[in-house]
């Protein structure tokens, strides 16, 4: 099988473009693509940080080295909880903010120009197929990788 025709290569390949091009356009505001996904996921009233690591498919690790490097910056702020001292929130600064809302027009410019380029009927078979693709890795990785 030639790798053009493997559903992961296209993943894979498409990923890494989507990657490149955020991480171009983030570079500008002083962020990387990791770091304004993580923004994005700092709800208003606070995101306990044990939260934002599964959300986004990070280890625990990268995630503490990248919210030590956010809170050096001064773009968040760590709160525990007066009740759970164990339960330890992450804020947003007015810097951090800001770097959400650039890190917002970026994702909104590449979906919009997707949306625009690409068909709704054929949107909608997409989705379906990577719900699809994500179910079965979730029900499914295990006995793939037995059959190895």
């Amino acid at each position: 099988m030639k790798a053009e025709e493997t559903i992961d290569f296209h993943i894979k390949t498409g990923w890494y473009a989507i990657s490149r091009m955020y991480n171009t356009y983030s570079a500008q505001f002083d962020m990387t693509m990791a770091i304004g996904y993580v923004l994005l996921h700092i709800d208003k009233d606070g995101t306990p940080a044990t939260k934002i690591a599964p959300a986004l498919g990070l280890e625990a690790r990268s995630l503490t080295r990248m919210l030590k490097t956010l809170e050096d910056k001064k773009w968040i702020e760590r709160s525990a909880n007066y009740e759970d001292k164990r339960v330890v929130k992450i804020f947003l600064t007015d810097i951090g903010k800001k770097k959400r809302d650039q890190a917002r027009k970026g994702v909104i410019a590449f979906n919009k120009l997707i949306y625009d380029r690409v068909e709704p009927e054929k949107l909608a078979i997409f989705f379906e197929v990577m719900a699809t693709v994500n179910q079965v890795m979730e029900e499914d990785a295990g006995e793939i990788l037995k059959t190895i």
